[in-house]
């Protein structure tokens, strides 16, 4: 399915009336998952105070699904569990907006300002959130292990986020089924399946 981008759905009612049919429609790849055991192995790991901070490219809600605080997950790329208004800022619970959408064919509207409405999911051509990667960037600097799971290190600027923390003095861990491009940067490489090997070293 071709990606709807940031100027299209800003710029064409018909491109938001389509993001949002699939939306509600149930075709965007992520409806319907459920955690796994490596959610719930970090999520362990964040309940013994062992973690700190989960950083997740992700949009699915998984992470908090399986147990991690909200305030500890730092979405890079947005969150499609709900919408915002694009002028204001409001949340939007999908539920309020569904039955008008399906019913009435409308296009939601914020119903603060009458602003556009999106999932709060970060699209091509969006700018990424600014207190995300602000936080995201404090936690990469602050912490002494950084351990990266089941990312190929390609996508920017999250993937230099492990380099952040290198720099300022972290160890550096890599679980990947893959190679990656920073495996000679880093201080242990793991090519694996993050379930089985997560099982394997948490408790």
């Amino acid at each position: 399915m071709k990606p709807i981008d940031f100027d299209t759905f800003m710029n064409n009612e018909d491109a938001r009336r389509e993001a949002w049919q699939r939306t509600f429609s149930g075709t965007a790849g992520w409806v319907g998952a459920k955690p796994n055991e490596g959610h719930f192995a970090i999520a362990r790991l964040v309940d013994t105070g062992k973690v700190g901070h989960v950083i997740t490219q992700n949009v699915d809600n998984l992470h908090q699904d399986a147990g991690v605080p909200a305030h500890q997950v730092i979405e890079l790329h947005g969150n499609a569990g709900y919408a915002k208004c694009l002028i204001c800022g409001l949340r939007h619970e999908l539920a309020d907006l569904r039955d008008s959408f399906l019913e009435q064919g409308t296009v939601p509207a914020c119903r603060a300002c009458g602003g556009i409405v999106k999932s709060a999911t970060i699209s091509f051509g969006q700018p990424m959130p600014v207190e995300a990667m602000r936080r995201a960037e404090a936690a990469s600097c602050d912490c002494d292990l950084f351990i990266v799971l089941g990312s190929s290190l390609v996508v920017y600027p999250a993937a230099s986020l492990p380099m952040v923390a290198k720099s300022n003095g972290a160890a550096l861990a890599i679980i990947n089924r893959e190679p990656t491009e920073m495996d000679g940067r880093a201080d242990v490489v793991i090519h694996a399946e993050i379930g089985a090997v997560l099982r394997e070293i948490v408790p």
